[in-house]
């Protein structure tokens, strides 16, 4: 079991936070974007709702990452689990 929650851990560590990491920098720069965008143009409509449109997605998909992540921190704590990075470094 011990070497079980090791390879858990490796995979959170080494591939999960990275992809939670680009994903949440993704939606970002769509954000970025879309205020770009708005700003720009702001004479043109289309493109306004266009850097409307990207900014609520961004938020959307901000918001969905960083539930995501708290919801399984409650989890974590709820049911008194270790936290993975914690049994990796032997803590």
């Amino acid at each position: 079991m011990v070497v079980l929650n090791q390879f858990l851990g490796k995979v959170e560590v080494q591939i999960i936070n990275p992809i939670i990491l680009l994903l949440a920098a993704a939606a970002f720069v769509v954000f970025l974007w879309g205020v770009f965008e708005f700003i720009v143009h702001a004479g043109d409509e289309t493109k306004r709702k266009e850097g409307r449109q990207a900014i609520f997605w961004g938020l959307i998909g901000l918001v969905i990452i960083f539930g995501a992540y708290g919801i399984i921190n409650v989890a974590l704590n709820t049911f008194n689990l270790p936290n993975v990075q914690k049994t990796i470094n032997g803590q």
